[in-house]
């Protein structure tokens, strides 16, 4: 019951909206089995039932971050790279878009490609995404992103330092110190886990990495 409720209110407004118009509300169903395939640590097959999706409501595309995530780590860093480009037409502000986009050019074409192209993003007020932007732009530090995320307590400073160790465990993997990936990684499926999508996202990756 947990599980179905987490995918229930997953499923974002305007998809109801769009299915609504569309007339198509199978398009909820396939963005639930995209999102559970996803958690499952499926993402060739999560990817296969977000392209279902788009196949029926075209429009829906630019707002699939989560198909982003899917095509990442199905290997498929071209897809994830356009993916997260038209992602940033309908969410301008998101530093998390911008580091997904980073990560897909990091390892498709190398950490200096990324950089080169890195999305300037202002007005994200979330802890710690400024200095996580900070960092993907090769401005910032790993002690800075930590630092700014022991603001808080209880489940706000967990959630904090979850965000804080999955993007620092991403950043480690892709720029090729994967003895930190691991360490970050870990830390944020386990020691800070947290049951949201980013969260989810952190179980996924030391699932699909054979680090559990």
């Amino acid at each position: 019951m947990k599980r179905f409720l987490l995918l229930l209110l997953l499923v974002p407004a305007w998809l109801f909206q769009l299915s609504a118009q569309e007339g198509k509300p199978a398009a909820n169903t396939l963005f639930e089995k995209g999102v559970s395939l996803f958690f499952a640590a499926k993402p060739k097959e999560s990817v296969a039932a977000f392209d279902q999706l788009i196949a029926l409501v075209p429009d829906a595309k630019p707002q699939l971050w989560q198909r982003g995530l899917a095509l990442y780590y199905a290997g498929d860093f071209k897809g994830g790279r356009e993916q997260f480009e038209v992602h940033q037409t309908v969410n301008g502000n998101d530093v998390e878009n911008a580091a997904w986009h980073f990560l897909c050019i990091a390892k498709g074409e190398g950490v200096e490609a990324a950089r080169k192209v890195f999305i300037p993003i202002e007005g994200d007020s979330r802890i710690p995404m400024k200095e996580v932007h900070e960092l993907f732009a090769g401005k910032g530090s790993e002690e800075a992103v930590l630092k700014a995320a022991e603001e808080g307590e209880g489940e706000r400073l967990r959630n904090h330092r979850c965000y804080a160790h999955l993007y620092l465990g991403l950043y480690f993997e892709a720029t090729g110190d994967d003895v930190k990936a691991k360490a970050h990684m870990l830390k944020a499926a386990k020691d800070y886990s947290m049951d949201h999508y980013m969260g989810r996202v952190a179980q996924v990756h030391v699932k699909l990495r054979g680090w559990e």
